[in-house]
């Protein structure tokens, strides 16, 4: 074994202990190794991680700056025990990827769904309903897909009406208060649930017809027909509405809701944050350019403060 490769594998371990996921790295720096090896080289240098992110031409230049960004953070970490390794700068196949466009749903398109969802087959099983009450929950709580589906029984305290998230990004774990009425769903589900399973084991609070841990790409390929069912996407599209727009929607709702009742929208900001998770208080800044509404809301508000001061 190579003492590059012992420093990835290293580096990989440290970085997943301090709660990064680290799923692409371990595929991708292993594959930089390999080419390192080959040319029997072994301190890091600027011309070899650009030789090897730009390996195939016909990839998208986004592709070569994300793989030159698994190297560097590799090269840093390696730098402190090997004073020849060279750090790519971050000026080197620079990309910023666009963010997607949300979609807001509206109060209709979201009852489509929900209806659509207690159609789905088998109607007399428990899939129909596992699909009502985790796009109802996305849609009233702002989680993130993987925070939903990873969901244990025990995480849903129904007496207090609280979720504890422990599924989020770099390992944080966050408490989620919800409204009765969404208690109230949840605990019909977990009635259907209990009597679905009859006394088997499953850790997990939604659950396929099998009785296991639901997969995402399931739930994205059965959302998309949900969606296509009730017009939201067209047959064949590759594009449209995400279940991660309702994360958008709940952070964009919540925001219009304070502008319209004259709260201090900046002061309340970081409560916003902290419920969805968001590491950085910016990220939740962004909802703000989302949505035209919002907008709106807030140069009204700039705009009344300014003849106040006039």
């Amino acid at each position: 074994m190579s003492t590059l490769r012992e420093a990835m594998r290293s580096y990989l371990d440290m970085r997943q202990a301090l709660g990064f996921r680290m799923y692409e790295a371990r595929l991708k720096l292993p594959q930089f190794v390999d080419f390192m090896e080959q040319r029997d080289a072994s301190h890091i240098t600027v011309a070899l991680a650009l030789e090897w992110a730009k390996q195939r031409i016909s990839v998208r230049r986004a592709e070569w700056a994300r793989r030159l960004r698994f190297v560097r953070g590799f090269a840093r970490y390696r730098s402190a025990t090997d004073p020849l390794t060279e750090i790519p700068s971050f000026g080197l196949l620079p990309y910023r990827p666009g963010r997607a466009k949300p979609y807001l749903y509206t109060e209709a398109e979201v009852e489509g769904l929900l209806t659509a969802a207690l159609r789905l087959s088998p109607t007399a099983g428990l899939r129909p309903w596992t699909y009502y009450c985790l796009i109802g929950l996305l849609a009233v709580s702002g989680m993130r897909i993987g925070e939903a589906i990873g969901l244990q029984v025990t995480d849903v305290d129904l007496d207090q009406g609280v979720l504890t998230i422990r599924s989020a990004k770099f390992g944080r774990w966050r408490l989620l208060p919800l409204h009765a009425s969404t208690i109230a769903v949840l605990a019909d589900y977990m009635g259907r649930r209990a009597r679905f399973l009859a006394g088997r084991s499953a850790p997990h609070l939604f659950v396929s017809s099998r009785g296991t841990r639901l997969d995402v790409s399931d739930v994205h390929r059965t959302f998309y027909a949900l969606s296509r069912q009730t017009g939201l996407r067209e047959p064949g599209a590759s594009h449209g509405p995400r279940l991660h727009d309702f994360r958008h929607r709940f952070a964009a709702l919540t925001l219009l809701h304070w502008y319209e009742c004259g709260e201090d929208t900046e002061r309340r900001l970081p409560v916003l944050s902290t419920y969805l998770g968001h590491v950085h208080v910016a990220d939740t800044y962004w909802y703000l350019a989302a949505w035209p509404a919002l907008m709106t809301q807030a140069m009204q508000r700039l705009e009344h403060r300014w003849e106040d001061q006039s």
